[in-house]
C-alpha cells in the first residue's frame, strides 16, 4: 500500500506559499470546529468548507480525517515545545521545579487560548497513535521532552530517564485533564497539585538515577 493512501497519514507537506497557506487554513478550521462541534461531529467536508478550499484540496494533503487530526496534534506539539524552549532560554531555570513550572504553565496557557487544543492537544482522545504510528502519543511527547530534563539534571539521556519522563507525563496528563474537566479555565488547586506531584516524583527519581550510576 502506498504511504499516501495509509489511513491517518499526511499525504504531502506543502512546499509553495499558496499551498502552505491552504494547509494552515485547514488546520485552523479543524481546530475551530473541534471547539464548536466536538471530535465526534467533525467532518472533512465541513473543515474544507470552513477553510474555503475544495474537499479535493484537503485530500491532497491528508489521507483522511485522522490524518488531519494528526497534523493538528503535531502543530500543537511543535508550538508547545517552542513556547517552552523560549521561556527556558529567557528564564534559565537551574532545577527540575523550574522546568516543571514552565512546562505546566505553557500547557495550561495553550489549553485556555489555543482553538481545538482542549479536544486534541497532542493526540485525539481514544486515538493512541495520532502523532506517530509506532508510538503512543504520550511516549512520543515524552521523547521530545526528556532532553530538557537531562540537560538540567546532569543525568544521562537514556532509557531509564525516558521511563521517568513518560511516567511524569502520564501523571500530568491525568491531573490536568481533571483540572479542566472541573473548571473550563483549569482548577488552580489541581494545577498546583500537578506541579507538586511532578516535582516530587522527578526530583526523587533523578536523584536515584544519579546515585545508581555513581555506584557503578
Amino acid at each position: 500500500m502506498n504511504q499516501d493512501r495509509t489511513p491517518g497519514t499526511l499525504r504531502r507537506q506543502p512546499v509553495q506559499k499558496r499551498s502552505a497557506e491552504r494547509f494552515q487554513r485547514l488546520l485552523d478550521a479543524c481546530a475551530e470546529l473541534l471547539d464548536e462541534v466536538g471530535y465526534a461531529a467533525l467532518t472533512t467536508k465541513e473543515v474544507a468548507r470552513r477553510a474555503e478550499v475544495s474537499i479535493g484540496t484537503l485530500y491532497q494533503f491528508f489521507s483522511d480525517q485522522e490524518g488531519l487530526i494528526g497534523a493538528l496534534a503535531t502543530r500543537n506539539l511543535e508550538a508547545f515545545l517552542e513556547r517552552v524552549a523560549v521561556r527556558l532560554e529567557r528564564e534559565n531555570p537551574q532545577d527540575i521545579p523550574g522546568v516543571v513550572e514552565v512546562a505546566v504553565e505553557e500547557y495550561v496557557a495553550m489549553r485556555r487560548t489555543v482553538p481545538g487544543f482542549g479536544v486534541v492537544d497532542f493526540g485525539a482522545v481514544g486515538r493512541d497513535h495520532t502523532l506517530d504510528p509506532a508510538l503512543d502519543n504520550n511516549t512520543a511527547v515524552a521523547g521530545r521532552l526528556r532532553s530538557l530534563t537531562a540537560s538540567l539534571s546532569g543525568v544521562r539521556d537514556d532509557a531509564e530517564l525516558e521511563i521517568a519522563v513518560r511516567v511524569a507525563l502520564e501523571c500530568a496528563d491525568g491531573v490536568l485533564r481533571l483540572a479542566f474537566r472541573t473548571d473550563p479555565q483549569g482548577d488552580p488547586q489541581l494545577i498546583a497539585e500537578c506541579k507538586r506531584v511532578l516535582n516530587s516524583y522527578l526530583n526523587d527519581r533523578i536523584r536515584s538515577l544519579g546515585a545508581g550510576r555513581e555506584a557503578h
